[in-house]
């Protein structure tokens, strides 16, 4: 690739090594970002190419090196992984991981997020920036346009290009380069007081600028955005933001102690690490410590007769039924002395101990986006398929679902061990079914091909594998055989007649049913209510009878607090 090419539009179409520039998707002040084509493995990449006009500026180029370094040495799922580094033509360039989606800047575009979207992204930023600062690099430039969200709710934290090492010193000449005077670096409204001063920089200054992204994300705005840039060297070294809450009256208090704590002018009264930034984040995401915002109903007349119901559904849902998951059979406990533990909010009424399971969701094998839905419902029907006689305890879906979030994991049909020891301590489980599913189409008579594996969680050691074929139209028939597979090969036997009827009946009558609720639900997990609310009022109108549409509806205009805006 010629240099004159770099950084301009001539460079689409020209090759770096063994990468096909498609397109410019970026620019920055240390470099110009390019969507590209590796030809070797027939993937799409992302790569960095110094500006041209700091071709010959060897700091500049020092500088771009020493991003690559600091990339190498991390590997976490919410930050972008770096593939390669090269020189073609003394053209230095940066191979990293392609991340479609938006930036958290243009998610934003000046409206608040829902609180439960805000607490979601701000732990995957927590402990992306944990996993960094545990490798000793403090990114310095932290900021939403840093920050970017794929389709399923992914954070992933980009551009270290301004970020210091901050290990120590070595008695090497690669360690040395990494060394550099104290300089302001950074993005103003978001940086910290002792960036402004050029004091001492540590992990600490990343956490404020987690506090400016958490304050825009929740308010709409950048703290101090009411004043002009003249004067925002000094608000951010002596002036407290404006409150959250007076921007934004619907945030909890607790949400706005978090933020506050964070922007602390003096470091020592921040959070000390962003691993206690993420626990309180995600101890306010858990739905026991989320206070439900007031919901005002004057003057909505098209709610003068729903808002009632949705009320009831709402607490059906808190109570549980909000899920396919949370959903058990009505059955009657028998007492036995020592049996077992003591069932959670039944005291004095101990039952026979059971194993507990965990269905983690499936991987798609089809390819086919539009067949990604069945990942979900598959999961929760076969949820509620074990738990049905209440012989197995299950995990409920929602639990799964902020367990995905928090370790940022995708559907997979295996994952290595140690992931499988971070999801038992998460969630508690004895035994996980994971696997795949195989999808035809409506054109091949909607089949579709399942294959389970079930695996204890603590050996890691696979205990059963089963694979069951059906078709959309008949998913229950399907669930139905791998959940009796599944229960023979733990020795729990069948479910009866009844109780069988009792798990279909809160089940969605038709695919299409489900399809519409199960998308539903994803919306409602990756706190998308508006979205959520869409696909649930199309799943109550396919399905009147389906309560817990009605009910996943109702969640969805409480996270929306009926505002008037939403309709």
């Amino acid at each position: 690739m010629a240099n004159h090419a770099v950084g301009k539009d001539a460079a689409v179409g020209q090759i770096l090594g063994h990468y096909c520039i498609v397109e410019k998707i970026g620019a920055g002040g240390m470099g110009e970002v390019y969507r590209a084509r590796d030809e070797r493995l027939t993937r799409d990449v992302a790569i960095k190419v110094l500006p041209s006009c700091t071709l010959t500026d060897e700091s500049a180029r020092k500088h771009f090196r020493k991003e690559a370094l600091i990339l190498s040495q991390l590997n976490h799922p919410n930050i972008a992984t770096i593939h390669d580094f090269d020189t073609q033509q003394g053209v230095d360039f940066l191979v990293m991981e392609y991340i479609p989606g938006i930036t958290l800047s243009e998610k934003v575009a000046a409206r608040p997020l829902p609180e439960k979207e805000v607490l979601g992204l701000g732990v995957q930023l927590a402990e992306g920036l944990a996993a960094a600062h545990d490798q000793g690099v403090v990114h310095r430039d932290l900021k939403p346009g840093n920050l970017r969200i794929t389709s399923d709710g992914r954070l992933k934290i980009l551009d270290f290009g301004l970020a210091k090492l901050r290990l120590p010193v070595a008695d090497s000449a690669a360690t040395e380069s990494l060394s550099e005077t104290q300089t302001i670096a950074g993005t103003l409204p978001y940086m910290a007081p002792e960036q402004l001063l050029c004091t001492e920089i540590d992990a600490r200054t990343d956490i404020h600028a987690a506090g400016s992204v958490l304050y825009e994300m929740a308010t709409g705005q950048r703290p101090f955005a009411e004043l002009e840039r003249s004067q925002l060297i000094g608000a951010i070294l002596r002036r407290p933001p404006r409150s959250p809450t007076a921007l934004n009256p619907r945030l909890s208090p607790e949400l706005e102690r978090i933020i506050g704590k964070c922007l602390e002018k003096e470091p020592e009264n921040r959070y000390q690490s962003a691993k206690e930034l993420a626990i309180d984040l995600r101890r306010l995401l858990t739905p026991s410590a989320v206070k439900v915002a007031e919901i005002p109903v004057a003057g909505r007349k098209r709610w003068k007769v729903l808002v009632p119901a949705a009320l009831i559904l709402v607490s059906v849902a808190i109570g549980g039924t909000l899920y396919f998951s949370s959903w058990r059979p009505h059955v009657t406990r028998k007492v036995q002395e020592g049996a077992g533990p003591t069932v959670a909010g039944l005291p004095g009424a101990p039952v026979k101990a059971r194993r507990t399971v965990a269905v983690l969701g499936f991987k798609n094998l089809s390819g086919r986006a539009e067949a990604s839905w069945l990942s979900t419902a598959l999961s929760e029907m076969l949820t509620t398929e074990l738990a049905a006689g209440e012989k197995l305890r299950t995990i409920p879906g929602e639990n799964i679902a902020q367990m995905k979030i928090s370790l940022s994991l995708a559907d997979a049909d295996s994952y290595s061990k140690e992931t499988l020891a971070r999801i038992r301590t998460n969630l508690g489980a004895d035994l996980l079914v994971l696997g795949s599913y195989l999808a035809l189409g409506k054109e091949s008579g909607g089949q579709i091909r399942l294959d389970l594996r079930l695996q204890d969680a603590r050996a890691g050691e696979t205990l059963a594998a089963t694979a069951e074929t059906g078709t959309e139209a008949r998913l229950f028939d399907l669930v139905s055989q791998a959940g009796a597979h599944l229960r023979a090969k733990l020795g729990v036997g069948e479910v009866s007649a009844a109780e069988a009827n009792m798990v279909k009946a809160a089940l969605p009558s038709d695919p299409e049913a489900a399809r519409l609720y199960t998308e539903g639900l994803v919306k409602l997990r990756l706190f998308d209510a508006l979205a959520a609310r869409d696909l649930l009022e199309k799943a109550v109108a396919a399905d009147p009878p389906h309560a817990l549409a009605h009910s996943a509806l109702a969640a969805a205009w409480s996270a929306l607090g009926y505002d008037a805006k939403a309709t």
